[in-house]
């Protein structure tokens, strides 16, 4: 059964801004471009790199991992660039009020 988390209030955050969020079982990147939040799993699937660490690309909506350089689009968790071939997990997110919320399976 699906869990809601709330990570953070959107003002924790802010644009062109990514933090990792670590809880019982997940380990997130939480990004936030514009005025709307992403969340992926802060694993590089390349290696096991924090991909909160790494530069957000806000207008190509995409996170860089900061080891070796492989970007993930934020939306679907596909990879963009090498080396990485092989997507990261990509989580719902929802504003309640002020609290950003994720959704794990």
């Amino acid at each position: 059964m699906p869990e809601r988390v709330v990570l953070c209030r959107r003002q924790d955050l802010s644009p062109g801004e990514a933090r990792r969020f670590d809880g019982p079982g997940y380990r997130i990147a939480l990004a936030r471009v514009g005025d709307e939040f992403f969340a992926v799993g802060d694993r590089c699937s390349h290696e096991n790199y924090s991909l909160s660490e790494g530069e957000l690309w806000a207008e190509e909506c995409e996170i860089e991992c900061p080891q070796h350089g492989s970007t993930f689009d934020l939306r679907t968790g596909a990879p963009c660039s090498l080396p990485a071939t092989v997507p990261v997990p990509v989580y719902a997110v929802d504003l309640v009020g002020d609290d950003v919320v994720v959704t794990l399976p």
